[in-house]
C-alpha cells in the first residue's frame, strides 16, 4: 500500500464528501435518526471530518469532546451502533473506497463502540432521552 490511509482515502476533499453523504444517510435512517434529532449538523459534520482525517493520519486535529462525553445520556443501543456502521459501510461502498481502506478505517473507529453504546440491546429506533444535552452550535 502506498501512502497513508488519509492519502488513500483521497485527502480532505474526499473525506469531506464521504462524511457529508454519511451524515445525510444517517439523517434518513429510521433506525437511528432519532439520536440526531437535536444535533447541530454543521458541528457534527466538522467534527466527523476532523476525526476521520486525524484517525486516517491526516493533518487535522479533532477538538471535539471524547466519544464517551459526546454520547453520554443518549441511550445508544448496540443495534443503533451497528446500524450506524452499516450506513458508513454503504457510504464507503458508494464512493468506491477499497476494502483494505474500509477495514483500516473501521479498525480505527470500531474500538470507540464501548464509549458510545450505553444499552446492550439489538433494538433500533429508540428515542433520544429528554434529558440529553447536545453540544452547543459551533461559533461561526
Amino acid at each position: 500500500m502506498e501512502g497513508s490511509l488519509y492519502e488513500r482515502l483521497g485527502r480532505i476533499e474526499s473525506i469531506g464528501a464521504v462524511v457529508e453523504d454519511f451524515r445525510d444517510r444517517v439523517a434518513r435512517d429510521d433506525r437511528i435518526k432519532q439520536k440526531f434529532a437535536r444535533t447541530d449538523l454543521g458541528r457534527l459534520t466538522r467534527m466527523l471530518i476532523d476525526q476521520v482525517c486525524q484517525a486516517a493520519g491526516g493533518p487535522c486535529t479533532y477538538t471535539g469532546r471524547s466519544m464517551k462525553d459526546a454520547h453520554a445520556g443518549m441511550g445508544v443501543t448496540s443495534g443503533e451502533f451497528d446500524a450506524l456502521v452499516g450506513d458508513l459501510v454503504a457510504t464507503l461502498n458508494q464512493f468506491r473506497i477499497g476494502k483494505t481502506e474500509q477495514g483500516e478505517l473501521l479498525g480505527v473507529l470500531g474500538p470507540l463502540k464501548p464509549d458510545i453504546v450505553e444499552v446492550d440491546s439489538s433494538q433500533v429506533g429508540t428515542p433520544l432521552p429528554a434529558t440529553y444535552q447536545p453540544a452547543p452550535a459551533l461559533m461561526r
